[in-house]
């Protein structure tokens, strides 16, 4: 769906309605994003964030790439994470998405807010939920994958939640050792501490993971951080 105007310039107008009609600046946000086919602000910034971020990243990418998608709840993440997947079956390719968070009707209800997209790339879309899925749970259910495929697991600091899983550090290392060998595209869909603040920084990095459990970040080679509308890839050295 594309917007009437730029999000700056909305931003701007709801400023002004709340000004104008002497109410809540969050009650304007959703007015305008309502005016623009949108339930909520946060829903069309998510919305705009992905678009940007989508873009070209899987061009991006290559094979054996750990890459990590991070912003705050409701900024876009998720559904940068299906674009990518939606993007890599267009191009031919196989796109897995593992969750522990969603069930497959989520995100087939995701997939439907993508504009655009024909039902064909979502139908192809393999989606897996069992509560089983860790690091070893995945190398297994991609052993056959060919080159190139994209998978993106939802969500990084969710994968060690049993006890009987192994320490996420090891279940990265894991994992970006399957990648590396079979030349497949992992994507890590990542929460951000609740200490972010975008008043002081417009964008979050990677000092901004929330990381209850010690991962070392250097094992990932790409990320994509989203905030506000605005998206920002880096490559990490």
């Amino acid at each position: 769906m594309k917007l009437s105007a730029p999000i700056y310039q909305l931003k701007r107008r709801a400023k002004l309605l709340a000004r104008d009609e002497q109410i809540p600046l969050h009650v304007a946000l959703d007015r305008m994003a309502r005016d623009e086919g949108f339930a909520g602000w946060s829903l069309l910034c998510a919305r705009v964030a992905t678009r940007a971020a989508a873009n070209d990243l899987l061009s991006r990418l290559s094979d054996g790439d750990l890459l990590l998608l991070g912003a705050r709840p409701g900024h876009g993440k998720t559904l940068l994470g299906v674009q990518l997947l939606l993007d890599a079956i267009r191009d031919g390719r196989r796109g897995v998405f593992f969750t522990l968070e969603y069930t497959a009707q989520q995100i087939r209800a995701r997939i439907r807010t993508l504009a655009g997209e024909t039902s064909d790339l979502g139908d192809a879309l393999e989606i897996v939920t069992s509560d089983e899925i860790c690091a070893d749970y995945i190398i297994r259910h991609l052993a056959d994958a060919l080159r190139g495929t994209v998978a993106v697991i939802d969500y990084l600091q969710i994968l060690d939640q049993r006890r009987n899983k192994p320490e996420l550090s090891e279940q990265i290392v894991a994992l970006q050792k399957f990648a590396q060998k079979a030349g497949i595209i992992l994507a890590f869909i990542s929460q951000i501490d609740r200490s972010y603040d975008s008043e002081t920084k417009p964008l979050p990095d990677m000092q901004d993971l929330r990381l209850p459990n010690k991962v070392d970040v250097g094992l990932f080679s790409k990320a994509c951080f989203l905030h506000g509308g605005k998206a920002e890839f880096q490559v990490i050295a």
